[in-house]
């Protein structure tokens, strides 16, 4: 089974492409809403959040979980890789968000003219995401290595915006409200000013005002939704680790599970991304 876990619903925009792109894969949603958002906690919260979340997913016999939480995957993540996982489950993996999302952009850098090697990226996301600087640490490390030789001379100017309302909003099913959007123009103008020519979602709850952003930023500005990108990228995971991927269950089974109404849950889940589900059991994370 693949795990899929978040601090709320935002998961399910990750979620989404998993079942499009790999539906005979068994699933097992896990969205924290009761603590959520993540991004204005302290990194020792973050982590302690997403370890027991991680250990309720293995209990649960999931093989491989994806964090798909930008914030867990910037604070927690590393820690859990190298330091949690050996320990406990040795032979199970947890993968984030970010470094999707920054290949994704990668290669559509790679795509577009080579004239111009000087690119200005956007990346909105949570204080904590923004603050940690993971994205700019993951450019910096694919510059630095040089990967395929294909991006020689390539100089990148990041910048970062935090966008700490967004998350509350969406959760509490604001994404459509006029607020939202004035909410929303007030943080992407400093990145318009800027002219950035792509622009990282750096939150999996995003992608639920794509259409928004598209119209504020404009059409000359490249979108990477970083749900995208990790939907594509788990193809490409499960073929080059077979070892992984013929463990996991393929009956297309769905289970869902949150840390507050599963009611609300299943009525915001099915109004922002258009997805039914069956049933959502409640549980209690230490």
């Amino acid at each position: 089974m693949i795990g899929v876990f978040d601090s709320g619903i935002g998961g399910l925009t990750v979620f989404k492409e998993f079942i499009t792109e790999l539906p005979r894969y068994d699933y097992m949603y896990l969205g924290d809403n009761a603590r959520a958002p993540y991004g204005n906690k302290s990194q020792t919260t973050i982590y302690n959040y997403t370890r027991a979340a991680v250990d309720f997913l293995c209990k649960q016999g999931c093989e491989l979980i994806i964090l798909a939480c930008n914030t867990a995957s910037a604070k927690a993540l590393p820690k859990i890789q190298q330091e949690w996982l050996p320990n406990h489950y040795p032979n199970r993996r947890v993968l984030g968000v970010v470094i999707p999302a920054v290949e994704a952009t990668i290669e559509q850098i790679r795509q577009a003219s080579i004239k111009d090697n000087k690119k200005r990226i956007g990346i909105i996301g949570t204080q904590a995401t923004i603050d940690s600087q993971v994205y700019e640490d993951e450019f910096a490390k694919r510059l630095k290595n040089n990967i395929n030789n294909q991006i020689n001379n390539l100089s990148l100017q990041i910048c970062g915006q935090k966008c700490g309302l967004l998350v509350p909003l969406i959760e509490e099913g604001w994404s459509k409200k006029p607020i939202t959007k004035i909410v929303l123009k007030k943080y992407l103008r400093p990145l318009k000013q800027k002219k950035v020519q792509y622009l990282i979602l750096g939150c999996t709850h995003y992608p639920v005002l794509l259409k928004e952003i598209e119209k504020i930023m404009g059409k000359n500005v490249k979108i990477i939704s970083s749900a995208e990108a990790t939907g594509k990228k788990l193809i490409d995971y499960l073929k080059r680790h077979a070892e992984i991927e013929v463990k996991i269950r393929k009956n297309r089974q769905r289970i869902f599970y949150t840390t507050d109404e599963p009611q609300h849950f299943q009525t915001l889940g099915k109004k922002l991304l258009g997805m039914s589900f069956g049933q959502v059991k409640k549980i209690e994370l230490l």
